[in-house]
């Protein structure tokens, strides 16, 4: 069960000790900081939980900084808690116990581009719209676009997705390799800038996803994907949000090659035109994106225009210059931010699931009629096109019976979720806020072996404890 206090809230705590922290401060000296507002800043994300912050921060420059301030945490027994854009929303970077916030951020270089293999190696904090910015001039791209500005380091190690993943895939397609820090502070690498390898364990793998828990992530190789050499985005709106995501499963069963499709319910639509004056018609619509020859896009788009008219979809707009296209994905990606405007003063809690393209018009119909039912403001967005879809709950923080009719929401979602054979998250990931869900989609078995992974790989629990499950 989802519980608004999830477990790891309860560990004791482990904080750093003034024998530790005069060794960081002798080995690192401006890089800590033990300033109040700076753990305050490292010690908060985007998830509604609120926990005390870290007891320093180390800002990071090189792998062998990590390393270092891994070996003493490892030494003292003190967590130690990976930081990228502080763009979280399940809890990842809080510290339950107290302990080191290791922030990546000024570990931000790309460090090898190889167009001819299209591929590229980056330290860790490296940014996604800087990545793009660094390869644009190969005539190159990196689709992964999680809605905020994040860390390459924090989209691998949550395993993240977006808007492209649909065509694209998500991180766990599109990481080769990485630089890792274990636990004992030692440097792995995994991977090759091959594309395919059956060279033993897939560490690499096992790794995407981890979520800090399992090693500190600092170099990442990826793959790159060429600039489609046209492309045209355009919106669709609809009666109704059933008729929406019907025409999304038509469009995925008949194999059109849509590059992405998002769904916009009308909150979030009246929120978005609130925040960027966008002027779109405050019903459900498709926001959706083609990529490919001239050629092909207009094929795309005339199958796509025929499907959308069959489930009642109208008023057509499409958006054909970078300008144009910017604007309208720039306020999809503020969807989350719009929402929370609506409600001056309030929170939000957000949920995820992706469920079998088959099962997903139920799962959001019903996600929505139960929202509308309990009367709190709400928003409904989702990257329809491969099945997972999200709700924005706002709540005033004052009234904790609010919390509770969300948290009694989310769970009926979930559940529903993995009983259409689907997941509890398809890009959040587990953090605090999922694990007794984790427990329900991968069983006890699954979740034992998971346990067994961590207890040999971090046996002294310093690695972002707390989170996916309860070690």
């Amino acid at each position: 069960m989802n519980a608004s206090c999830p477990p790891g809230l309860s560990l004791p705590p482990r904080s750093l000790s003034a024998e530790m922290l005069a060794q960081l401060q002798a080995r690192f000296g401006a890089q800590l900081s033990t300033a109040a507002a700076v753990r305050q800043q490292h010690g908060r994300d985007e998830s509604p939980f609120d926990v005390p912050p870290p007891d320093a921060v180390l800002f990071c420059q090189s792998t062998e900084d990590v390393a270092d301030a891994v070996r003493l945490a490892a030494q003292h027994r003190v967590p130690v808690i990976p930081y990228g854009a502080g763009s979280s929303l399940e809890g990842h970077l809080l510290a339950v116990q107290g302990g080191l916030s290791l922030d990546l951020s000024r570990m931000s270089q790309v460090l090898a581009l190889q167009p001819e293999d299209l591929t590229v190696t980056v330290q860790a904090g490296v940014l996604r719209s800087q990545l793009n910015q660094a390869v644009r001039h190969a005539g190159l791209f990196f689709p992964i676009d999680p809605g905020a500005d994040a860390s390459i380091g924090g989209m691998t190690a949550t395993r993240a997705s977006g808007t492209n993943a649909v065509r694209y895939g998500t991180m766990r397609e599109n990481v080769l390799g990485l630089t890792v820090v274990t636990a004992q502070g030692e440097v792995i690498r995994t991977g090759t800038r091959a594309r395919k390898s059956s060279a033993g364990y897939d560490l690499t793998r096992l790794l995407v996803g981890s979520e800090g828990t399992l090693g500190v992530i600092t170099d990442i190789t990826l793959r790159l994907h060429p600039l489609p050499e046209h492309v045209a985005a355009a919106i669709c709106s609809f009666p109704d949000v059933a008729s929406a995501v019907q025409t999304t499963i038509a469009l995925i069963q008949m194999g059109v090659p849509i590059a992405r499709c998002e769904l916009m319910d009308a909150h979030a639509v009246r929120a978005v035109n609130a925040r960027d004056h966008l002027g779109l018609k405050e019903c459900p619509l498709l926001l959706m994106e083609f990529h490919g020859s001239p050629a092909g896009v207009a094929e795309q788009t005339a199958v796509v225009q025929e499907l959308a008219r069959e489930h009642g979809g109208e008023d057509f707009q499409w958006a054909t210059t970078p300008e144009e296209r910017t604007r309208l994905w720039a306020a999809r990606h503020h969807a989350f931010f719009s929402t929370l405007q609506m409600r001056p003063g309030s929170r939000a809690i957000t949920t995820d699931a992706c469920v079998p393209i088959s099962c997903l018009a139920e799962n959001v119909v019903q996600a929505l009629d139960e929202a509308a039912a309990t009367g709190l403001p709400h928003a409904a967005v989702g990257h329809v096109g491969d099945g997972n879809f999200h709700m924005i709950y706002l709540i005033d923080p004052a009234r904790p019976e609010e919390r509770e009719v969300v948290e009694q929401l989310n769970e009926r979602l979930v559940r529903r979720a993995i009983a259409s054979g689907g997941t509890c998250t398809g890009e959040h990931g587990i953090g605090l806020h999922k694990q007794g869900f984790l427990r329900e989609e991968a069983g006890e078995g699954g979740v034992a072996m998971m346990r067994a992974l961590k207890a040999a790989l971090d046996p002294h629990q310093i690695l972002n404890p707390g989170k996916i499950f309860q070690a």
